[in-house]
């Protein structure tokens, strides 16, 4: 936990969505999640960083439990919350929801945990812990870091990384290109195939698997320039193509929606 505490601390989490390759993620996200809101609608966010999900879905006028790891999140999401924001927000960890009953929630949205988690049972406990809160036919959001994009844009275009040092270390494999991360790495990178592995002991329906950012870091810089007339039209063929299974490999988040 000190590794994931370290890195948000001071970190401006707020600002991420300012800049639009990030702000796709946004939209999606919320696309998705309004399918699924319904008034009255209870709201649980495990992993909420500084609140900016919570905060939308409370102007809705829903009910939100919010629970984040790092308390200079929190200091932040509590400066950032109204008073006509109802929401609750309590430091806590995805793995432990001990502070709530089971059947509680019509939506669970675990949109940060599982980038941080190193072993299926980590992975696994997080899930578990947001089935068990989620009322029967709830909804439950889960969110990963996909390898093979942030290996091409953060390896190979950007060159942020010293992608031979990563082989030499055995964190990417030479042959196969899977990733392979530990605590001090900070994210986990995984594949579509890792998520279904993980999915395979749970009893739920997937109603949605959805490349949330597509190629929007790669092309940032286009991104950036474009007028909104044609920001707009990126985003409408953005959610033409998200779940297709041919193209959900080629992003650098991903969303898996399921039913309880």
């Amino acid at each position: 936990m000190d590794y994931i505490v370290n890195h948000y601390t001071g970190y401006d989490e707020q600002a991420r969505f300012d800049h639009r390759h990030n702000l796709v993620e946004f939209l999606t996200t919320m696309h998705y999640i309004e399918k699924y809101l319904t008034p009255g609608a209870r709201v649980l966010e495990a992993g909420a960083g500084t609140g900016r999900y919570s905060r939308v879905i409370a102007d809705k006028g829903h009910q939100v439990e919010a629970v984040e790891l790092v308390p200079y999140n929190i200091e932040v999401f509590k400066s950032l919350r109204t008073s006509k924001q109802n929401i609750n927000i309590t430091q806590g960890n995805a793995l432990d929801l001990y502070m709530f009953a089971g059947d509680t929630f019509d939506i669970t949205l675990v949109l940060g945990p599982l980038y941080h988690l190193f072993t299926e049972d980590d992975k696994r406990k997080c899930i578990t812990e947001a089935l068990r809160v989620t009322k029967p036919g709830g909804i439950v959001f889960a969110a990963y870091v996909i390898s093979d994009l942030a290996f091409l844009y953060d390896g190979i275009l950007l060159n942020r990384w010293d992608t031979s040092n990563y082989m030499a270390l055995g964190k990417i494999d030479p042959l196969t290109f899977t990733s392979s991360s530990t605590p001090e790495d900070v994210f986990e990178l995984v594949r579509k195939e890792d998520i279904d592995r993980l999915m395979e002991p749970f009893a739920i329906k997937r109603l949605h698997y959805v490349a949330t950012t597509l190629i929007s870091r790669a092309v940032r810089d286009t991104l950036s320039s474009i007028d909104d007339k044609t920001f707009d039209m990126y985003m409408r063929h953005h959610f033409v193509l998200c779940e297709r299974p041919d193209m959900v490999g080629m992003t650098s988040h991903s969303l898996d929606i399921f039913q309880k």
